[in-house]
């Protein structure tokens, strides 16, 4: 009987051990794939550039650190910024910000005046200045992950997405480029008789473009010519809306602030007019906000040189955009005129005989100038942003050259700001009293520009629309 209990025992234990097996060799095989799995998915995964932030869905993006610069070019290259910052900005009135980089390492930072002029509050690097026509930058890259996400096609005609939109041949494409023909609602809403008591907004400028087609003037042809135009991007501002069913401020936010953790960036909203620093003309006067101040998309968005490095990291990083898109927004599409500058997709560019390439926009919005330049082939960066008029802002491209073989070219500004004192565009009258009444009679009206005055900052020439403000 006890030989009978003990092999029924070394059964039962041998059965138990069998099972106890299985369920280990069960639970390994699971181990298993689920670690080929991970190991699998994990391929296509980037490491240390994007991971879910708590508690939401969006991803954060996390840019890899830069790898440091050798000490002695490091320091040539902070001499260098700071010369010329003392040369062409400290001493000139600059209220300000401003970064210059290589491969992402800041070689030299500064912040000058205050936030409000005659206070005591400091400019510092979080301190949010408005970056007037930089903000096209965004509008444009925001359209082109859009596309590159399949949302989108950037040769489709914007009516489109807007039937009612009335302009035959106006793309997505000629919107970008500034090639569209449309005219500037910052003039035409006032030549049609605005109430400049009301605010306009994005979608007042696409009604009246609807509404009253046969009244406004210098309408062109799409794709002829290039033609900056503020239009283009209020019009893309409604379309990145249209498309994604959210306010352009939100999915800015939510597809490059956020996930950039660039916190002092934002797209103005009114309920933020008593918040948001204000801008200065040259001689410290505050300059009020106008009628033209709550359309977006071509302006309003605040930022600091800081996260408009960021910005520039994030563009060259990989992560937000592919080769194809870049290529797109690089490319040069207005070449009707021989010379180095052209205009791609939201972003100025100057190519030079020497191969080099600078990618930049500037701003220039009542007293807030802007110049964000991108070196690529060097890989450097150069942002000065200002909230009291100083064309010398302008002058930073000259920075270029300590980075490379560049040849600086006429300075730019953009002529964006509030209506002219004078127009832009007057009649010419002949010099002798026949040749007056010829031209009288034949109804010929020939255009010149005219002439810009004196700056009473550094007696260059500078548009009349920023020596007075609406």
């Amino acid at each position: 009987m006890n030989h009978f209990y003990c092999s029924l025992r070394s059964n039962a234990v041998a059965l138990f051990a069998r099972n106890i097996h299985a369920a280990q060799a069960r639970a390994f095989d699971r181990i298993a794939i689920f670690t080929l799995f991970i190991i699998l998915t994990s391929c296509n995964a980037t490491p240390k550039q994007k991971t879910a932030i708590a508690g939401t869905n969006k991803l954060q993006i996390l840019l890899t650190p830069p790898t440091p610069l050798p000490s002695d070019e490091l320091q040539r290259l902070h001499n260098a910024a700071e010369a010329w910052f003392d040369s062409a900005l400290r001493n000139h009135g600059f209220n300000g910000g401003m970064i210059v980089a290589k491969n992402g390492n800041v070689v030299f930072e500064v912040y000058n005046g205050n936030a409000h002029v005659g206070s005591s509050d400091s400019i510092t690097d979080s301190t949010s200045l408005h970056i007037a026509s930089v903000s096209k930058t965004f509008t444009a890259m925001a359209t082109l992950k859009l596309w590159q996400d399949g949302k989108l096609n950037i040769e489709d005609e914007f009516s489109k997405y807007f039937p009612e939109f009335n302009y035959p041949g106006v793309t997505i494409r000629t919107l970008l480029n500034h090639r569209s023909g449309l005219p500037n609602y910052v003039y035409f809403m006032e030549e049609l008789g605005w109430d400049k008591k009301r605010f306009i907004t994005n979608e007042d400028v696409i009604s009246t473009l609807v509404t009253r087609k046969p009244e406004i003037k210098n309408i062109g042809l799409p794709n002829n010519r290039f033609t900056y135009c503020n239009t283009n991007y209020a019009l893309l501002a409604l379309l990145i809306e249209k498309v994604t069913g959210k306010k352009y401020g939100d999915y800015l936010q939510e597809t490059f602030f956020k996930p950039l953790e660039m916190k002092h960036t934002f797209v103005y909203q009114m309920s933020q007019a008593a918040d948001v620093i204000p801008s200065y003309d040259y001689k410290g006067g505050m300059i009020p906000m106008n009628f033209l101040d709550v359309v977006y998309g071509d302006k309003n968005i605040y930022s600091t040189p800081k996260d408009l490095l960021t910005w520039d990291r994030a563009l060259t990083s990989g992560i937000l955009f592919n080769e194809k898109t870049l290529a797109e927004a690089y490319a040069p599409y207005s070449n009707e005129r021989p010379g180095i500058r052209n205009y791609g997709l939201g972003w100025r560019m100057n190519i030079f005989p020497t191969g080099k390439k600078m990618i930049y926009h500037n701003g220039w919005w009542h007293g807030n100038n802007a110049s964000f330049i991108r070196l690529l082939q060097d890989s450097a960066t150069i942002i000065v942003l200002g909230n009291k008029y100083n064309r010398g802002i302008y002058h930073a491209n000259k920075l270029s050259n300590i980075f490379g073989d560049y040849l600086a070219g006429r300075d730019e500004e953009e002529t964006e700001s509030a209506k002219p004192t004078q127009p832009e565009v007057v009649k010419k009258t002949a010099r002798t009293r026949k040749g007056t009444v010829a031209a009288r009679n034949r109804k010929v009206v020939k255009a010149t520009t005219t002439k810009k005055p004196l700056s009473p900052v550094n007696n260059e020439r500078v548009s009349m629309r920023d020596l007075r403000v609406d």
